[in-house]
């Protein structure tokens, strides 16, 4: 049996636990010194409770991220320094520049691999593909209530309180809106990494009184012909915060890991 370790454990993390595939065994779960005692009180005793890589006794198959941006800054690069396959749900950590070339070369020195998971978007095959060969244009539009935005830097750009009606407060590059909205900046630099890059890859953030769940689309071009995919994401009822089809993807990670045939 394959097993599998998970950098973080909160509600979408918890989600994970209770579907992981019958033959991948969660063996190691890294989380803040503070919290090991608490979260080893919440798995079973033959799972390993950590605060660093280094700490871990044995070698995992595969190692899972669902921490946030902090712990992706703190962990990865120790994960592939050992040669370990890691994915990430937090993606747009990688709007840093410098922190994904740090990645990207210690992965290719240590024989490592690391997979940006799709998270609470679909389309990202597509995109992908499309890059292959005349991808010439990519928006990304998110869409949320004013209540979701509470707490982001729109609260600089908008009145949220104030509006009555659809209002687009940003446009920029996925670059700038990672930057800006670290908090809701994972989809917008999944895309962009997919398909024309953090600074080619547009993206319009809009908030809407009207709706009840997060909305995205994504608008794309070249000589592949054109998309439009748009969907609107239920969140996890642990954390209205987190995408179901967030958490749902890192499981899909998990079961390839272990699957003979992959899709």
């Amino acid at each position: 049996m394959k097993q599998l370790m998970m950098i973080g454990f909160g509600a979408m993390a918890a989600e994970v636990y209770s579907h992981m595939p019958s033959d991948l065994q969660l063996k190691w779960i890294v989380v803040p010194e503070k919290s090991v005692a608490k979260v080893q009180s919440q798995v079973a005793q033959d799972i390993q409770v950590i605060s660093s890589i280094d700490l871990c006794q044995g070698v995992p198959d595969y190692v899972i991220e669902v921490a946030g941006q902090a712990a992706v800054k703190e962990h990865a690069l120790k994960v592939l320094e050992k040669g370990w396959t890691i994915g990430l749900i937090s993606v747009g950590t990688l709007a840093d520049s410098e922190f994904y070339q740090k990645l990207q070369m210690t992965a290719e020195k240590n024989g490592a691999h690391l997979h940006l998971l799709a998270g609470a978007i679909a389309g990202i095959d597509g995109i992908a593909a499309a890059k292959e060969g005349g991808l010439e244009k990519v928006t990304y539009q998110g869409r949320k209530s004013p209540k979701s935005w509470k707490g982001s830097y729109a609260e600089q750009l908008i009145d949220l309180d104030a509006v009555k009606e659809p209002t687009v407060f940003f446009k920029g590059t996925a670059r700038e809106a990672a930057i800006k909205f670290p908090a809701n900046a994972n989809v917008a630099a999944t895309i962009a990494l997919a398909g024309l890059g953090m600074d080619k890859t547009m993206v319009e953030l809009i908030v809407d009184p009207d709706i009840k769940k997060n909305k995205h689309s994504i608008v794309a071009q070249g000589r592949f012909g054109e998309m439009t995919i748009e969907m609107a994401g239920v969140p996890l009822a642990s954390n209205p915060k987190t995408s179901t089809l967030a958490a749902l993807s890192v499981i899909r990670a998990c079961r390839n890991s272990v699957e003979a045939i992959q899709i």
